[in-house]
């Protein structure tokens, strides 16, 4: 295969008057495995689709030399209405159809040709089938048929229409035709989507024989740990680089936590050792008395030289000093993620269907021969500290389960008694995108005024300050599920109702939202597709089958 260069030099990319990456610096080695991360919004698919080319920087420069090809797997696959699958694996494939096309054309031309013409075609033909060559071009229908029947879309009849076709189908279908491809350069946008156990498996191991290089965007904590060897983080415009992999990762962002921490407490000793050094010479200078009779001189005063004894200076210097302490100030470091404790325990509430109240009195969850969707669950206890992990097949019923213990929805059949104190955090977003600032909001949520309202968000360390006064409505998902989580750990809660967590969320984040759950002292159940935090969970674990 052919060595990949890639590099962004001072780029920048605006979409309105967003500045989504400002004046980015890049470079993309040679056969590395490279994991973008980030929340939702932060301009990680912007970044990916800069280094493709199908968007253009509004300043720096690109530079691109891959000879072997580039293979994008975006995360939507736009086609014509009449489109096939067929259609969609062209598409997904393009770039080594047109090569194959250019080498048959190539060689049947050659028979029409003589002399130096003849020389100048053999030399070009030689150039396209040593390309196509490399790239294994015509083990192409081979490694598709492999790669749809691992990813489950083997047996779709691929003159189907793409747009009967489901989300998860398509998704899958488009990484296989991308990876079928062999291109040099991978740029896949969320590749392990969709995915279950085995074909994860089988990606991940896919990607770690490619021969060239790897970039994925992905929140996908656990294809992070055991492919990438660099992290780039984007956050603020910017990008950061981290090397070691996803461990080297958390360690560098324990490091910068510690950093801010030290710094916050040098900033804060010296403003205090400023103000201590004003108050301390005031003190001293007021001791000194204005005037003094002059020994041996009769009555004559004057007054005293030099009075201050330099106490005047060191309080101009230290007045000067705070100033600029307080001009530049370090913010102070956000405290560990935690979820408040109830305080209390409130009487069982049946959101349900009635039971006897004193049946569930030392729970704080009971489920008996509950249905809902296609799920049943005929008995389940969850007392303080229980952890329930709730798994089973897409549409079987998990997200309407949560929704039926929270009181949102009907059970089909079957009685739920549960705590008052229950915290729910939704699959999808259930604030209301309005004009009320996200400060505003966050206030009304824990029903206190602004001023401490922010000052117990910004202790949480999930917003930069300028994000407070944004409505709600011009915020990213990853934003608006950050501030769903800032509710989340505000408020006294019993019970907490976890449906994919996960969502729209950085992987720093995700790591301490786990080391918080780990000392929240109450009950959680939790529906989860994240591989680690599943892996890592320690409970119970509730199948449902429909």
């Amino acid at each position: 295969m052919y060595p990949s260069q890639l590099s962004l030099h001072a780029v920048t990319k605006r979409f309105g008057a967003r500045v989504v990456l400002d004046r980015i610096d890049l470079a993309l080695r040679p056969g590395e495995r490279v994991g973008i991360i980030g929340d939702n919004g932060s301009g990680k698919s912007t970044l990916l689709r800069l280094m493709s080319g199908e968007l253009q920087s509004d300043a720096g420069e690109v530079t691109r030399a891959v000879p072997g090809g580039i293979g994008v797997l975006s995360q939507v696959l736009e086609l014509h209405a009449v489109a096939t699958v067929n259609d969609a694996i062209d598409a997904c494939s393009a770039e080594l159809r047109d090569l194959e096309r250019a080498v048959r054309a190539a060689e049947h031309g050659l028979a029409h040709l003589d002399g130096a013409a003849l020389d100048a075609a053999l030399a070009s033909y030689a150039e396209m089938t040593e390309r196509f060559e490399a790239r294994d071009g015509y083990g192409a229908p081979a490694r598709l048929d492999a790669a749809m029947s691992a990813l489950g879309v083997g047996g779709l009849d691929r003159s189907r229409s793409w747009a009967t076709l489901s989300g998860g189908e398509r998704s899958r279908v488009a990484l296989a035709a991308t990876l079928a491809a062999n291109p040099e350069l991978l740029l896949l946008d969320e590749p392990s989507n969709d995915l279950d156990d085995a074909a994860w498996q089988w990606l991940v191991d896919r990607l770690r024989h490619h021969e060239g290089t790897v970039v994925a965007v992905t929140h996908d904590r656990a294809f992070l740990q055991v492919l990438t060897e660099v992290i780039w983080e984007v956050d603020d415009a910017s990008v950061a680089r981290y090397g070691n992999g996803y461990a080297g990762y958390l360690v560098a962002k324990a490091s910068e936590r510690e950093r801010h921490r030290l710094a916050y407490e040098a900033w804060n000793a010296e403003l205090a050792r400023n103000r201590d050094l004003v108050t301390a010479n005031a003190g001293r200078l007021a001791a000194i008395p204005r005037k003094l009779d002059k020994p041996g001189m009769g009555t004559g005063a004057f007054r005293a030289r030099g009075r201050d004894h330099g106490a005047m200076g060191r309080i101009r210097n230290a007045k000067e000093r705070v100033s600029r302490l307080l001009d530049d100030p370090v913010a102070p470091p956000a405290q560990p993620l935690a979820f408040t404790p109830a305080l209390d325990r409130p009487g069982p509430v049946e959101p349900a269907v009635a039971v006897s109240a004193a049946a569930a009195a030392p729970l704080l969850l009971e489920l008996c021969g509950v249905r809902v969707a296609a799920a049943s669950v005929d008995e389940l206890q969850v007392a303080p500290g229980g952890r329930v992990l709730i798994t089973g097949r897409n549409g079987v019923g998990k997200t309407s389960l949560l929704r039926v213990i929270a009181g949102e929805q009907r059970a089909d059949a079957g009685s739920v008694t549960a705590t008052r104190r229950i915290g729910h955090l939704r699959q999808h977003s259930g604030i209301t995108p309005t004009q009320r600032t996200l400060l505003e909001t966050y206030a009304r949520g824990i029903r206190d005024d602004v001023d401490t309202a922010e000052r117990r968000l910004m202790a949480l360390g999930l917003f930069h300050p300028r994000d407070l006064a944004v409505p709600v409505a011009g915020l990213s998902y990853g934003q608006r599920r950050r501030l769903e989580l800032a509710l989340l750990v505000s408020e006294p809660h019993e019970l907490l109702l976890l449906d994919e967590p996960t969502n729209h969320l950085s992987p720093d984040l995700v790591e301490d939202l786990e080391r918080a759950l780990e000392q929240f002292g109450g009950a959680v159940m939790l529906v989860s597709h994240d591989r680690l935090m599943r892996e890592r969970f320690h409970g119970e674990r509730l199948e449902l089958a429909g």
